[in-house]
């Protein structure tokens, strides 16, 4: 049996940390949880604090070139840092979708598929309770780039959302590094993240990335492990 690699280009959100970082992890980090492992390798090279323009220009782009194959998969999420001034930065109606195009057409060129992945949301309720758009128009740029060229969406901009939204301003703090002093000894003046996900929330915006693989009818989701199984090893 062939193993299918499933490669992962992407941002802070999806990227893997070293215990020393914990309990902080990225949605890539516990996808693997969720295949038989016999069928799907995860190759996360998602980066802390990149945007789809400076993933390329640092190299991490080629590197997934060099690697991925016919069959294989690559997952395309950005828009976190797409948004901040500076070298990183692309525009929603232009130089974000050209951007990410070249990753689909990578992708199609190695003989891989590509599939294109909205901006997981940040948690930012006002103060009736209700959840902040925190993306602007980038999420909508990308659903347009997947239809313009016939590539898979998973919209995990849309579904984190409504699983904050299930749980309100108050229990979705507990996807996040939300931390008291003393509470943890990786931060021990504590910390109040929105961004950036626990151990519990990259499980649970993973598997809202599996649930999109299977919505989008990606190949992948024969690999998916059954509900409530989780690959340990």
């Amino acid at each position: 049996m062939r193993q299918t690699k499933l490669f992962i280009a992407g941002d802070s959100t999806a990227a893997s940390y070293p215990p020393e970082q914990a309990p902080m992890a990225g949605w890539g980090q516990l996808l693997c949880t969720l295949f038989d492992a016999r069928q799907v390798l995860v190759c996360n090279e998602a980066k802390c604090g990149r945007s789809s323009r400076s993933f390329i220009a640092e190299g991490y782009f080629d590197r997934i070139r060099e690697r991925i194959g016919a069959g294989d998969y690559l997952f395309i999420q950005f828009g976190h840092n797409d948004q901040k001034p500076g070298g990183g930065f692309t525009d929603p109606s232009g130089s974000y979708p050209e951007t990410l195009a070249r990753y689909a057409a990578m992708a199609r060129d190695q003989g891989a598929v590509p599939v294109l992945l909205t901006p997981v949301e940040r948690r930012h309720f006002d103060a009736e309770g209700r959840l902040l758009e925190t993306h602007g128009d980038y999420p909508e740029a990308v659903r347009r780039l997947a239809r313009e060229l016939d590539v898979p969406l998973i919209d995990l901009c849309l579904s984190s959302r409504a699983l904050y939204e299930s749980l309100g301003p108050e229990a979705s703090k507990g996807l996040f590094v939300w931390l008291e002093p003393g509470e943890h000894p990786n931060y021990p003046d504590g910390v109040h993240d929105n961004t950036h996900f626990n151990e519990r929330g990259a499980r649970e915006i993973a598997r809202l990335a599996a649930d999109g693989i299977a919505a989008a009818d990606v190949p992948l989701k024969h690999a998916l492990l059954p509900a409530g199984h989780i690959q340990t090893s």
